[in-house]
């Protein structure tokens, strides 16, 4: 193996690449050739629904959405962080207990901070 140029190690992997954009291509141009081609007025319109535009798309969210969703997200990592932390926690011990109720306070501030804000309703 040390005999061989190098390049020849890469050719299998070239080859593969070769034959799969090949075989894309193909297919995007048998695609091309099969398909019904017969536009409309309405299949011409956005999203091709047919249904007019009745405002602008760009409209301004209350705050209290961008909240909502970051503490989706955070409360979403936040299982991620506890669920290996669960498995593990007999080997973990006490450090390991005092790390994710650390955690976890931490989370909770946050919540509470977003309740604080009016971001968060309970009723």
């Amino acid at each position: 193996m040390a005999d061989e140029a190098v390049p020849l190690n890469y050719l299998p992997i070239l080859l593969f690449i070769g034959i799969t954009i090949a075989f894309g291509a193909i297919q995007l141009l048998a695609g091309r050739l099969v398909r019904p081609h017969r536009p409309y007025r309405a299949k011409l319109n956005p999203y091709e629904s047919g249904s007019p535009l009745f405002s602008d798309a760009r409209v301004q969210f209350p705050m209290r959405y961008y909240i909502i969703a970051m503490l989706f997200v955070i409360f979403d990592i936040e299982v991620i962080f506890i669920i290996p932390w669960a498995v593990r926690f007999q080997s973990l011990g006490l450090l390991g207990l005092v790390e994710m109720l650390v955690f976890i306070a931490i989370l909770l501030v946050g919540l509470w901070y977003a309740w604080k804000k009016g971001a968060l309703e309970w009723d």
